[in-house]
């Protein structure tokens, strides 16, 4: 294994926790926080070079990839929890695919290892719904390999992550930065519950340290359902921009992919998946999250204003 840190031998009894995912928007953050946790930390990533900057020195750094089982086996050697970050999306023209056997490999790693707990951060969607988007079945999916496993699994199911870095507020926040007049698809009006980053990350700590028990899925969101139309007005009331929307009933799925892919730095496929998933209603149905953690997640208004103060800094 490729590994390279201090590997905290002055704490040799801490448990040992993987983090998949973080080069990327949600493990980037959660990865200082873990390293201030009582716990050895260790990453896999695919060029342990472009994390060394930025992780601590007792960090170790596996060379591996979800995709490549061996490197997953050593990997995953001594982790008690692992967490699973991954989403294959971006990366490949076939990700439901990918991400399948991804999940697969990792599923199989950690039972090969003995973890004890994977914590897996998904989507919210209705599994019942036949219209659910591929991005969001995919995301459910995932979910239902790692719990096969056998292994204890906790996964969080969230809609759109508010905070700067996060590709869905990335995509808000270019349409509304560079469109004063928005000509905007019905499904704008779709209700979402959407959380801010802050929460999520505690949500995912929070985990961590949760009594053993069978696998659980929790519906985490923020503390209102909005549409997508009211956050774009969120968004320019608190930037001081006067943003007009007019809804028509043309924009597929398909022409809206190709709109954004215009006038917003995301690519085409990533856009197009991600506006998919937007006719689906993303809101928590189950609230048993309030009652098993202490977290109380923010409002809209809040976790804009963080987002934009934290892209300020």
């Amino acid at each position: 294994m490729s590994l390279s840190s201090s590997s905290n031998r002055d704490a040799p009894f801490q448990p040992l926790v993987l983090l998949t995912g973080a080069s990327g928007y949600v493990g980037g953050r959660l990865l200082p926080r873990l390293e201030h946790e009582p716990v050895r930390v260790r990453c896999l990533v695919r060029n342990p070079d472009k994390l060394r900057d930025r992780a601590a020195q007792s960090t170790e750094l596996a060379q591996g990839d979800v995709l490549d089982f061996p490197s997953l086996e050593k990997a995953l050697q001594g982790v008690h929890t692992a967490y699973y970050l991954v989403h294959l999306m971006s990366g490949s023209k076939d990700f439901e695919h990918e991400d399948r056997q991804a999940a697969r490999n990792f599923a199989q790693a950690a039972q090969k290892n003995g973890v004890q707990r994977i914590i897996y951060l998904g989507g919210l969607g209705d599994d019942a719904d036949p219209k659910l988007s591929p991005h969001l079945r995919s995301r459910h999916e995932v979910g239902h390999i790692l719990r096969e496993s056998g292994i204890e699994t906790i996964e969080f199911r969230a809609g759109m992550v508010v905070g700067a870095g996060s590709l869905s507020y990335q995509l808000l926040k270019s349409l509304t930065d560079r469109l004063p007049v928005m000509l905007c698809p019905l499904w704008l009006k779709t209700p979402t519950q959407p959380i801010a980053v802050d929460d999520v990350l505690a949500y995912l700590l929070a985990a961590r340290v949760l009594p053993p028990g069978d696998n659980q899925i929790f519906e985490i969101g923020g503390a209102e359902v909005v549409t997508y139309s009211d956050l774009i007005r969120e968004y320019a009331r608190q930037k001081g921009l006067r943003r007009s929307l007019i809804f028509v009933p043309v924009l597929t799925p398909y022409l809206s992919g190709l709109w954004l892919a215009l006038v917003t730095p995301a690519s085409f496929e990533v856009g197009r998946h991600l506006i998919e998933g937007l006719k689906n209603p993303t809101v928590v149905r189950d609230s048993k999250a309030l009652d098993v953690f202490a977290i109380r997640p923010m409002d809209v208004k809040e976790a804009m204003r963080h987002a934009m103060a934290d892209a300020i800094d």
